[in-house]
């Protein structure tokens, strides 16, 4: 009995409480991150908000790196936290290349606990950057990465050795490449300001069609917001960019997943953050270098002290990145066993079949994922890595009922 209380078990009838670190320590798995699976209106998301609010009454702090509805908004707001909304209309900008916590805490740092963020820092920067441009076709080689490396150090001000850190942009990052000093093209070892040119073209024009494409003025300008670290959620909410097509939502996550990131890097010690990633399949479909951003995310959470959950509908999200064989579907297929405790609401029969292959289940939990738990809202078969499965209903207060109506826009249809 730890951690946040769910519901209750239904075969003991006692009460079900969910403590993933707890279960870390106690060695009933090997990670703290939770993959949810589950047909739409079988409560999965319900279940997810009642695990973060109830955990706050311990402490943990959640962000959700990028609420593709927009369904954790009304939570964020009834916690007195104004949702960062992105899109058509709205004023928000979230610079991908913010320094988040950094600026504030650069000061108090020790040299070497700014060299280690630094380093951090730069290596995040350089993996977006490259997904990014991966994710438009490009195909990013070591050279690219390198020069990118470079031009952060020098817009920074770290290879000068300044003391404090000067706020970078993707159109300053462009701007060094299209426009290259001497200085620049001979540090980076090419032979001419051309053959500079011509080597990076392809990354240059693709951080270029950021500046200018769908996502414009989203995430290339300075942040204009001012941000709250240490509230008990914040929220990205990027619902209005569904009209720009999944390419451009996929891209938002892998930002808002790298900013995320670096935010939770620099949490204090002994601070447990939540990480909820929902439809993280649309950021993975983009490439190898976005695969391989969330697999790191994931890998880390042990050490960063991170939960980080998977919302997903059904395993072929994650099982149809990437061509059959590649790379990509390789640690994708992975990423599941990188998730520890499984939650597995309702499905139809072909999709339990899936996550009976994919999950090793046993014929009696197919049968509890197709019959028990599509039987009532909020049940869901919890899987603690290979241990017997739990059927645990979800039990939700009224005001959290109110709060988390995913169908509250059905019910203002009929009126």
């Amino acid at each position: 009995m730890a951690g946040a209380r769910i519901g209750y078990d239904t075969l003991s009838g006692s009460s079900f409480y969910c403590s993933p670190i707890d279960w870390v320590l106690r060695s009933l798995v090997a990670n703290p991150n939770l993959i949810v699976f589950g047909e739409p209106g079988q409560g999965k998301s319900s279940t997810v908000v009642a695990f973060l609010l109830r955990m706050m009454l311990f402490g943990v702090r959640s962000l959700v790196s990028g609420d593709v509805k927009g369904e954790y908004s009304p939570v964020a707001r009834a916690l007195g936290c104004e949702p960062i909304i992105l899109g058509s209309g709205m004023t928000a900008r979230v610079n991908a290349l913010d320094l988040g916590p950094l600026a504030s805490r650069w000061d108090g740092f020790t040299a070497a606990q700014q060299r280690e963020a630094v380093t951090g820092l730069l290596g995040r920067w350089v993996q977006l950057l490259t997904a990014l441009a991966e994710a438009q076709g490009h195909r990013v080689d070591q050279t690219d990465e390198m020069v990118l490396a470079a031009i952060l150090r020098r817009l920074t001000g770290i290879r000068d050795g300044n003391t404090n850190l000067t706020p970078v942009t993707i159109p300053g990052v462009h701007a060094q490449l299209a426009r290259p000093d001497e200085q620049l093209w001979r540090d980076t070892r090419f032979g001419s300001e051309r053959q500079f040119l011509d080597h990076l073209r392809g990354i240059t024009d693709t951080l270029g069609n950021l500046i200018s494409g769908p996502l414009a003025g989203l995430f290339d300008a300075p942040t204009n917001i001012r941000l709250d670290w240490d509230a008990p959620i914040q929220t990205m909410d990027l619902s209005r960019l569904k009209a720009r097509g999944d390419q451009a939502v996929g891209v938002a996550l892998t930002v808002l997943g790298s900013w995320s990131a670096t935010a939770t890097d620099l949490q204090p010690d002994g601070d447990i953050r939540i990480v909820i990633r929902d439809e993280v399949w649309r950021q993975m479909r983009l490439g190898l270098k976005a695969v391989q951003a969330v697999d790191s995310d994931i890998r880390l959470s042990r050490r960063e002290k991170q939960i980080q959950i998977l919302v997903l509908h059904k395993p072929s999200d994650l099982l149809t990145v990437g061509d059959a064989g590649s790379q990509e579907a390789a640690i994708a297929r992975e990423l599941m066993a990188l998730c520890s405790t499984r939650i597995l609401a309702g499905q139809s029969t072909h999709v339990a079949s899936e996550l009976a292959e994919a999950l090793g289940l046993g014929e009696e939990e197919h049968r509890q994922i197709t019959g028990w738990a599509m039987e009532r809202r909020g049940r869901a078969l919890w899987k603690l890595e290979n241990r017997p499965g739990f059927k645990v209903q979800t039990v939700l207060s009224h005001v959290e009922r109110r709060l988390f109506d995913t169908n509250a826009q059905l019910r203002r249809g009929r009126r």
